[in-house]
């Protein structure tokens, strides 16, 4: 079986796949149209989010027997008409869970004692040790929306202290000792913080909008490692500059392209990005942390996500 990686991985997957007796060829730079081509001569392909593989794509990848992608979701991909053309999808959302687990755990923390921003004002030699007086987790309660592999990696982590967890899912019957399964209703009645865990679809496209957030009994701090688009930017601004919402921790953003690898590209009349307003609100809030879509990013996640790749191609086809 040949197959073609469209995205640079980490060097064991090629290595495995090539010791399985598989044929590898890497092409990192051919624009989608280019593969288009010749993506019929291949049985299996690699991808990240370089690009949507879409149904010409795949009418076009007459061999194809499946379709892997090194991270946790697929939205690139036109999943039921690849299903259709029996095309098996694969992702690796168990190889990078743990790490999209720390990282939330990390932006609560660092969000409730104002570390980004007393680091900052450390460093112009400020020293307001008042300002900054911090915020215990102990005695919250913490809502998760989507309790599959990332939602349980985060409920996890938060084992060690004495709070509440609960989460809320489309799919019955989740939830587990780490995290009691509620109804909507009954997390936006109760949370303190909310962490979004959910894969991009069209029940999650702007889900958290002004009509959801003023459907939380209480102010609130939102933390969301899983996709930008779920969040309406300019109505969680809004919930930031009322008080509804108290803080976020946004690891994506709305504003991200399908690839996930820009954000803003310089305007057609000079080298400078255009940003929206609300996202200039967001780049100058003491009470936002932001980090560039790198939550399931870590130097082990690398090497986890390949590996299961492998793992999956080897347990379906070996």
């Amino acid at each position: 079986m040949k197959i073609i990686h469209l995205d640079s991985n980490h060097q064991l997957l090629i290595k495995q796949l090539n010791e399985l007796g598989y044929t590898s060829h890497e092409d990192y730079t051919s624009s989608k149209s280019e593969i288009e081509t010749r993506i019929h001569e291949y049985d299996g392909m690699i991808i990240r989010s370089r690009f949507t593989i879409d149904k010409q794509f795949l009418n076009a990848a007459k061999n194809l027997k499946f379709i892997g992608r090194v991270g946790a979701g697929l939205e690139n991909i036109d999943c039921d008409y690849a299903k259709q053309k029996g095309i098996y999808l694969i992702s690796a959302p168990e190889g990078n869970r743990n790490a999209v687990g720390e990282h939330a755990l990390g932006m609560l923390l660092s969000l409730f004692n104002k570390l980004n921003k007393a680091d900052n004002e450390v460093r112009q030699g400020k020293w307001l040790r008042e300002a900054n007086r911090g915020l215990e987790l102990d005695g919250k309660t913490v809502g998760l929306i989507g309790y599959g592999n990332m939602g349980k990696a985060f409920a996890n982590k938060l084992r060690g202290f004495n709070i509440d967890v609960i989460c809320y899912d489309i799919k019955p019957k989740v939830g587990d000792k780490n995290a009691k399964q509620v109804s909507l209703e009954e997390l936006q009645e109760k949370t303190d913080v909310l962490s979004l865990h959910t894969p991009q679809t069209a029940l999650t496209l702007n889900m958290v909008n002004l009509d959801f957030i003023t459907n939380f009994k209480n102010p609130f701090w939102l933390i969301n490692t899983a996709r930008g688009r779920s969040v309406v930017t300019q109505d969680l601004v809004e919930a930031l500059k009322s008080g509804k919402i108290l803080g976020a921790g946004l690891d994506v953003l709305e504003y991200e392209k399908a690839s996930f690898e820009n954000l803003f590209k310089p305007s057609v009349t000079s080298r400078e990005v255009e940003m929206p307003p609300a996202f200039q609100y967001l780049i100058k809030a003491d009470n936002v942390l932001l980090s560039p879509h790198v939550a399931g990013w870590t130097i082990e996640s690398k090497i986890k996500l390949a590996q299961t790749i492998v793992d999956k191609i080897k347990a379906k086809f070996r």
